[in-house]
């Protein structure tokens, strides 16, 4: 199976390298793995109402599953810790049970390969993650863990489209993912918002944001960006936000693909929060307040929109292969930065990215880049998945040039848009390219299968940091 895919990603790669500029490709703690589960869930009708004051929620979700086996007898969701009420199909109660924060439902009638079934499931909780709440702000938003609000496959492989109906008080202005279809008042004085999130992408990147938010909006370069925000007059947030169209613009044309969606939004929010989701990204106000006092200090927003590109779009097959998200984020927000103030800015945040993956290694905590599981990170293993991931990137482009390296990021970027990667998809993609084996660079620096010496820097950082001194 492994092979067939690298076999057409191969062809894939010739035909898009004869491509230029960027193509619209429309597509439909610990963390469980499931790849090559029996079943996969396509799409997700949620109805959520979040309870600010009390802290809590409740919902319902019907979920479109596929199966992949011959008689699936049960299917297994992650639920956190949300009490399960009721699951049934087509209205007829089907049995389940929840452990270690995982429900099984039993089929009444097993599913045939390839059909497609839908269960709804009840429930309600307080969580502890994936959720947080401000009522003295009148704020919430959820923040990576689905499973902990809605019950999901919380995978990073299994894909889905999601249709939300999202239940908040009089007064608050919602942030959620893909468009905003409709909106009405329900006899109870509360709105119903709903959300239409077309293109499937990862359930970590579902989610929403609320609270008593003004909100500005601008059209640039035919898309459309949202600011919301409590504590900033409209002028502060058009500064705060000032380059967010040439990030997008810039990330297009790296990526060789258009944004895949067609709104943008920003949410200054209460807390200390940095989170992609699907079409917007939720920031702490502290965020804003940064920019206003130094206008180059965008990193984080910089980092936070490509992940529209890489982690959202092109994901990590499974946890292991976290660096393909977080490095490819940090290495692309340091790009961004060389594009927009020059290439002394993109050095200063390379060099500290090594600086971090250096203090790690004279540890004696280096690893590959590839984990063998990712189960129970540390510290120091989420610097070498963020900032020695950049960092290996970095001295990817040293070693391939300009050219070949850009090459490499457009062919990986477009072929595998609205799919799972693993790192070898990566290399591929990069040799594609440049035309030649870079098994030496990936064994020594990504797999750390050749040893190097301890205490010397790269070649490239030694010209680096004689670059920064002058």
């Amino acid at each position: 199976m492994i092979s067939l895919r690298l076999s057409r990603a191969a062809l894939s790669f010739c035909l898009l390298l004869l491509c230029g500029g960027p193509v619209s490709l429309r597509v439909r703690e610990p963390l469980v793995q499931n790849v090559g589960a029996n079943f996969e869930a396509i799409h997700y009708n949620a109805q959520i109402e979040p309870n600010i004051a009390s802290k809590s929620i409740k919902g319902k979700v019907v979920i479109r599953v596929v199966s992949r086996a011959d008689r699936l007898a049960s299917v297994e969701f992650d639920c956190g810790d949300l009490t399960i009420e009721a699951v049934s199909e087509n209205r007829t109660p089907q049995k389940f049970v929840t452990e270690a924060r995982r429900l099984k439902v039993t089929l009444t009638r097993p599913a045939g390969v390839g059909e497609t079934r839908e269960l709804e499931v009840v429930y309600h909780g307080s969580p502890k993650r994936g959720i947080r709440f401000f009522p003295d702000r009148s704020q919430v938003y959820t923040i990576f863990s689905t499973s902990q609000w809605m019950v999901c496959v919380d995978v990073p492989n299994d894909k889905a489209t999601l249709s939300l109906n999202l239940i908040l008080p009089a007064g608050l202005t919602p942030a959620a993912n893909g468009r905003l279809v409709s909106q009405r008042k329900l006899p109870n004085k509360n709105i119903a918002y709903e959300w239409d999130q077309k293109t499937s992408v990862p359930t970590y990147v579902f989610g929403f944001a609320a609270g008593p938010f003004h909100t500005v909006i601008e059209n640039k370069g035919g898309e459309e960006f949202r600011y919301l925000v409590t504590q900033f007059s409209d002028d502060e947030l058009r500064r705060i936000f000032l380059d967010t169209p040439d990030m997008l613009e810039f990330y297009e044309n790296r990526s060789g693909v258009r944004y895949a969606d067609h709104v943008y939004t920003q949410v200054l929010a209460a807390g200390d929060v940095g989170q992609e989701m699907s079409s917007f990204t939720a920031l702490g106000e502290s965020y804003g307040k940064t920019v206003l006092a130094k206008d180059q200090d965008i990193w984080l927003g910089a980092h936070e929109l490509a992940h529209q590109w890489w982690g959202n779009m092109v994901t990590c097959r499974d946890w292991n292969h976290f660096w393909l998200n977080e490095g490819m984020a940090n290495f692309m927000a340091a790009a961004y930065l060389e594009h927009r103030f020059g290439r002394a800015a993109y050095l200063r945040q390379i060099e500290s990215y090594r600086k971090n993956y250096e203090e790690v290694r004279v540890a004696g905590k280096d690893k590959s880049l590839v984990f063998p599981d990712w189960l129970h990170p540390t510290s120091q293993d989420r610097t070498l998945v963020y900032d020695k991931g950049a960092y290996v990137l970095h001295l990817l482009r040293e070693e391939l040039g300009e050219a070949f390296f850009w090459k490499g990021i457009r062919a990986f970027t477009r072929a595998y848009f609205g799919k799972s990667v693993v790192t070898a998809d990566f290399q591929s993609a990069m040799e594609q390219a440049s035309g030649k084996s870079l098994a030496p660079f990936f064994s020594k620096w990504v797999y750390l299968s050749e040893s190097r010496p301890q205490d010397t820097l790269h070649p490239s950082l030694d010209a680096l940091a004689r670059e920064l001194l002058l």
